[in-house]
């Protein structure tokens, strides 16, 4: 068996060809045009064929093992990272690590049979493609941010659960901002928003779900805001239309499918990066995600398509100013004590601005991203201190050294489970007369 010579079509059909030139049916020059070779190359052809027969047009590596073939001593490493350090990447991001950290530099395809041959397929499930119209891009970069969290186990069990906020821009899929929060609420949006305000600037528009931290949904505009015709904003809607910010609502997850997406790339990539550095906490968490974007943004940002940014500058760096707008403003009356109640706590309000008193004034309690509390009154700040306690406030801090004893196994009674005042009334006097005609 060794004589025996395995040809493929192509071959096949040059030697038909080559013994018509034999047999002088054809000439070299046509013989050339049909298997499209060189003259010179067909003649080459020719005579080896005369000498070594049908053997000539085999390929000479054929059989052999190619020069460029990924050594076994590199399969094993790379099946080895796969199932260890790396385990859980996809094939992409896994051929990017190699690349970066390991210098083992091979294509994606070679990872992917190197892994697939043993066995080890991707993580990552894709479903099968359906037909959509995709709308086209905004030209510029910062006419549109798509905004939205996303709570995920991004620390596969290693800490708590967490909310990754961020926003991408439409126009160039480059993300500006992402950070971690413990749940997503209002602050977490507050503090995106600004961070993109000094950062790039004022974006043009912002591109939404219908969460109740965007819009109220459920609450109807009173009286005066009918008459004046308004509408009720939420604290973050409040902001952007002070920052001048078109708000836009999508009304189905698919109308947001680029940032829905983001978080799809995010949660395969990110929670391979968060592993990768053994993040347990959410400071952790968030230097890792510091440390990925702007890696992320080189390799899977694209130009837009027209120059330039669409962002509006923002001009107001001071920090008083800036604390002023990235706040949550609350509306309350003044005490006939100047005092403003705000949750639990009680502001004097101090002679300010050549006024004595703010009695019955209606002003503006801003409560700022650190937590600290400022009040407006029609846009001037009032110097405030905090106010002597209440009477009642003072009783209630004295009661409770007694009603720490009361709640100690000496101090504290517990009735029994058949007691009295564990029964209805109706139940406990039926059995009273059940017992009294058994007597």
């Amino acid at each position: 068996m060794e004589g025996k010579v395995t040809l493929n079509k192509e071959e096949q059909r040059r030697i038909m060809v080559l013994n018509e030139v034999e047999k002088g049916v054809i000439t070299g020059i046509q013989a050339s045009r049909l298997i499209g070779l060189s003259l010179r190359h067909t003649r080459r052809l020719l005579a080896r064929y005369r000498d070594e027969g049908v053997r000539a047009l085999s390929h000479g590596n054929r059989g052999r093992k190619p020069i460029n073939t990924i050594g076994e001593k590199v399969r094993q490493q790379v099946l080895k990272l796969a199932s260890t350090r790396y385990c859980g990447f996809n094939h992409q991001h896994f051929t990017e690590k190699l690349a970066e950290c390991e210098g083992i530099r091979i294509s994606r395809s070679s990872v992917r049979n190197i892994l697939l041959e043993s066995g080890i397929t991707s993580p990552r499930k894709r479903r099968p493609p359906k037909h959509r119209s995709r709308r086209e891009r905004y030209p510029q970069e910062g006419m549109l941010l798509q905004i939205d969290g996303s709570p995920h186990d991004w620390l596969e069990g290693r800490g708590p659960q967490l909310t990754l906020i961020g926003a991408i821009d439409d126009a160039t899929g480059k993300v500006p901002y992402v950070f971690f929060r413990e749940q997503e609420d209002s602050r977490g949006y507050f503090l995106l928003l600004r961070e993109i305000v000094l950062n790039y600037g004022i974006p043009v528009a912002l591109y939404h779900d219908r969460h109740s931290i965007f819009e109220l949904t459920d609450k109807l505009p009173s009286i005066e805001e009918q008459l004046e015709g308004k509408t009720p904003l939420t604290q973050f809607g409040r902001l952007v239309k002070e920052l001048g910010i078109t708000s836009i609502s999508a009304l189905s997850p698919q109308a947001k499918g680029r940032i829905e997406r983001l978080w799809g790339t995010f949660q395969d990539r990110l929670v391979s990066e968060l592993r990768l550095a053994g993040a347990r906490t959410i400071g952790e968490a968030n230097r890792v995600v510091a440390d990925f974007l702007p890696a992320y943004n080189q390799k899977f940002a694209i130009p837009a398509s027209e120059t330039g940014s669409a962002y509006r500058p923002y001009l107001w760096r001071d920090k008083s100013v800036l604390n002023q707008t990235f706040c949550f403003k609350h509306q309350r009356t003044v005490g006939a004590d100047n005092v403003v109640r705000f949750g639990g706590h009680r502001l004097q309000i101090m002679p300010t601005n050549g006024r004595a008193s703010y009695a019955r004034c209606r002003i503006e309690v801003h409560e700022r991203l650190d937590g600290s509390l400022a009040v407006y009154y029609q846009g001037e700040r009032l110097a405030t201190m905090a106010a002597p306690p209440e009477s009642a406030m003072l009783r209630a801090k004295a009661a409770e050294p007694i009603l720490a004893g009361m709640t100690s196994p000496k101090g504290f009674y517990k009735p029994a489970a058949d007691h009295p005042w564990r029964r209805s009334f109706k139940t406990y006097f039926n059995r009273r007369v059940t017992n009294s005609l058994n007597i």
